[in-house]
């Protein structure tokens, strides 16, 4: 595939929009940073490291000395962390919001407000920031993406363990927080949203594997999956394209390989979205008092 004559296609110069990526120091993170600033975007790099985050706008101010780039610093499973991001962001007059980051196999525990980690990481915390910042980017005529998995199919939620805590299959709690992301956004009705995808690719959130494993699967799936950097073409995508209800942007075949499409998604019944969307909307509302 060639990237320079997809990009030409399928996205718009973005000079003078501001551009702020969420988990932008991993892999697909950095990669979706290069595109925007290739298409002349000012970005706000939002990451929990800031001596990383730093290093990295650094870096890409070598290459772009004219680049406009700021820093915040936001752990998501940290919702004090979180909501003073979002105070931030919403004074910054933003055009888009790319919430990228996440977490797949990671040491749990509890967080302050008595949920799993991972769920915090995955599903409450840009749950909150899309819920806070949408209305902002709404006004402004921009876009909100938000990063899903095809693992938010793995499992159906459980209203006696909202946050799997009580589950230790990695795959399955990471699932559930993308499941209640995903169609919890979708209840959201907004034309500014985008829900995507990009299937299964090598970067940090696969070097969750034993190492010894971890070796020997590595270099294989180098080769059979795609790139982050031919992965986070989905997630550029959902800038550039509107998805009604039920729509979102992955690669086209068997959700893995191929072009960004926008497909219909049906994996969940509407009675389960429902509850889903109740759910959020009551985290949401406790999350949003401060305390």
């Amino acid at each position: 595939m060639n990237i320079e004559k997809w990009l030409s296609k399928n996205t718009l110069r973005l000079d003078g929009k501001k551009v702020a990526i969420s988990g932008s120091t991993g892999g697909l993170g950095r990669e979706l940073c290069k595109y925007i600033v290739q298409l002349g975007g000012e970005l706000i790099l939002i990451d929990r490291n800031s001596e990383r985050s730093l290093a990295f706008a650094g870096e890409l101010k070598e290459s772009y000395p004219d680049l406009m780039v700021s820093n915040i610093k936001a752990d998501m499973s940290d919702i004090e962390s979180v909501r003073d991001a979002a105070d931030r962001l919403s004074e910054m007059e933003i055009d888009y919001l790319i919430l990228n980051a996440g977490a797949y196999s990671i040491p749990r525990y509890t967080c302050d407000n008595g949920y799993d980690n991972v769920f915090q990481i995955n599903f409450i915390s840009p749950y909150y920031l899309a819920r806070r910042l949408l209305p902002v980017i709404e006004c402004r005529g921009g876009k909100l993406v938000a990063v899903s998995s095809i693992a938010h199919n793995y499992s159906k939620i459980d209203e006696g363990d909202i946050d799997f805590s009580t589950r230790k299959q990695a795959s399955l709690v990471y699932g559930n927080a993308k499941r209640y992301l995903t169609y919890s956004l979708f209840a959201l009705n907004s034309p500014s949203l985008s829900v995507t995808h990009p299937g299964i690719s090598f970067t940090g959130i696969t070097n969750h594997y034993p190492k010894l494993i971890f070796a020997l699967i590595k270099h294989p799936m180098k080769v059979i999956f795609p790139r982050p950097r031919m992965a986070c073409l989905s997630i550029l995508k959902g800038l550039f394209t509107d998805c009604n209800i039920g729509e979102w942007i992955g690669p086209s075949i068997l959700d893995v390989w191929g072009r960004p499409r926008k497909k219909s998604l049906k994996t969940a019944s509407t009675r389960e979205g429902a509850k889903i969307a109740k759910i959020a909307e009551e985290i949401y509302k406790k999350t949003n008092i401060n305390p």
